[in-house]
C-alpha cells in the first residue's frame, strides 16, 4: 500500500514530542512489512531540512506561524497542502496524527475531498475543551474529520470518553503506541537521574528540580538532568535550577534533542523520572522501559497500570513527597532498580512491539480499502 502519514511539526528539537516518534515508529515498521510509506509535515529550525528520519522519507514544507499566542495550534503550512493535494491521486491510504490545528484538520479535509480513505489519531490531542476557539473550530471542522474517518485510534478508554464527548459516537479502534526492539546497555556510573520532555506546565519540571533539591543531601553524587525544550517553563526552571546549584546539586538543562537521539541519550541515565499529570501514553516513558530503564511516574500516566503490573519502577500520586519516596528507593537499592528495569524491557518486547502494531494497521487500512 501507499501510505501518507501527516503530523504537524518536526523540529531540530523534538518541540512537538511523542507524535512525532509514534509516526516515525509506525512508518518504519509498515516500511519493513514492504508498504510504501512517507510522513509530511511542516518544519522550522533546520538549516535544511532533511529528507529522512530515522529511514523514513520525508516531505518537510515551511510552518507558518498564523495565530500567534496559540502554540502549536496556530501554525499552518501552505505548502504541504499543495503537495499533498498533488499527492493524494497516488495514495491508498492516510493516516493524520491529528490535533487542533491548522495543519491536520486541513490535511483531512483535503484527504476527504479526493475520497481516499484516511485515519485519524489524536494522541490525547482533541478533548474537551474550554478555550473560546474550539467550540467553532470543532463544529466547523473537527466533528466533521473524526465522524468522517474510517477509524479513530485511541490509546485508553479515557481518550475514546473525551473524544465521544467532543464529537459523538466514531468508529473507534483502540491502538497501542509501541517502540521498535531497542539495544540494552548497562547504566554509567555515577548514577543520573533523567527528566526527558517538554518544559511545559502540565509536564512538572519544576517539581523534578525540587525533587533533586531534596534529595542530594542523601545523594550527593547522584546527576540530575532535564532534555526537552522550552514550552513555557524555561525561565522558572532556570532560576530554580541556579537556587540548586548554589545549594550543591549537581543538576542542569541541555535543552531539546533530535528524536532520532533520544533511546541513546536514555541509555546514559540510571533512573527516568516524569512527574507529568494526567499523560495520556508518553512515548518517552515507553522508550525509556525498552531501554531497560526503571521508571517513576503519576497514578494520572496512561502508562501507570503497565507499569505497575510488571513493576518496572514505582508508580505514585502528585506530591513531591511520594515522587521523592519513590526516586530515593530505587538510589538506594541498584540491584532492584537494574531489575525493575529489566522487567519493564521485557512488558514492552512482549506487549507492544512495533511488529505487532504494524500489522494491525495494515490489516486496518486494508479493510478500509476493500470496503
Amino acid at each position: 500500500m501507499r501510505i501518507i502519514s501527516v503530523v504537524s511539526l518536526i523540529t531540530p528539537d523534538g518541540a512537538y514530542g511523542g507524535p512525532v516518534r509514534v509516526a516515525v515508529n509506525q512508518a518504519k515498521a509498515l516500511i519493513a512489512l514492504g508498504h510504501d510509506v512517507r510522513i509530511a509535515a511542516a518544519t522550522r529550525g533546520f538549516d535544511r531540512p532533511p529528507t529522512e528520519l530515522d529511514q523514513v522519507p520525508l516531505q518537510l514544507f515551511p510552518a507558518r506561524t498564523v495565530l500567534p499566542g496559540t502554540g502549536f495550534a496556530g501554525i499552518a503550512s501552505p505548502g504541504l497542502l499543495r503537495w499533498l493535494r498533488s499527492a493524494l491521486p497516488a495514495a491508498d491510504v492516510v493516516h493524520l496524527h491529528a490535533a487542533r490545528d491548522l495543519i491536520t484538520l486541513p490535511a483531512a479535509v483535503l484527504t476527504r475531498r479526493a475520497e481516499v480513505p484516511y485515519f485519524v489519531q489524536t494522541h490525547g490531542m482533541i478533548d474537551p475543551s474550554t478555550n473560546p476557539l474550539a467550540k467553532p473550530l470543532d463544529a466547523f471542522l473537527t466533528k466533521g474529520v473524526l465522524r468522517d474517518a474510517a477509524g479513530v485510534f485511541h490509546l485508553t478508554d479515557l481518550e475514546r470518553a473525551q473524544l465521544l464527548e467532543v464529537a459523538g459516537e466514531l468508529n473507534f479502534l483502540p491502538l497501542a503506541n509501541g517502540v521498535p526492539a531497542a539495544e540494552y546497555t548497562a547504566a554509567p556510573l555515577p548514577p543520573e537521574v533523567l527528566y526527558l520532555a517538554r518544559l511545559a506546565p502540565r509536564k512538572r519540571p519544576l517539581i523534578f528540580v525540587e525533587a533533586a533539591r531534596r534529595l542530594q543531601p542523601d545523594f550527593p553524587t547522584v546527576r540530575f538532568s532535564l532534555v526537552g525544550p522550552d514550552e513555557g517553563e524555561g525561565a522558572a526552571v532556570s532560576a530554580a535550577i541556579g537556587a540548586a546549584r548554589a545549594a550543591g546539586v549537581a543538576i542542569e538543562w541541555s535543552g531539546g534533542l533530535a528524536p532520532d537521539l533520544t533511546l541513546d541519550r536514555l541509555r546514559e541515565c540510571s533512573l527516568y523520572v516524569l512527574p507529568s499529570v494526567d499523560e495520556p501514553y508518553p512515548m518517552s516513558v515507553l522508550e525509556a522501559l525498552s531501554v531497560g530503564r526503571p521508571v517513576v511516574i503519576t497514578e494520572t500516566c496512561g502508562l501507570a497500570e503497565l507499569v505497575h503490573r510488571h513493576q518496572a519502577g514505582a508508580v505514585v500520586d502528585h506530591s513531591i513527597e511520594s515522587l521523592v519516596a519513590a526516586i530515593s528507593q530505587l538510589l538506594s537499592e541498584p540491584g532492584a532498580a537494574i531489575a525493575s528495569g529489566e522487567r519493564g524491557r521485557a512488558a514492552v518486547r512482549e506487549e507492544l512491539s512495533m511488529a505487532a502494531i504494524a500489522c494491525q494497521l495494515a490489516a486496518h487500512y486494508s479493510a478500509a480499502l476493500s470496503s
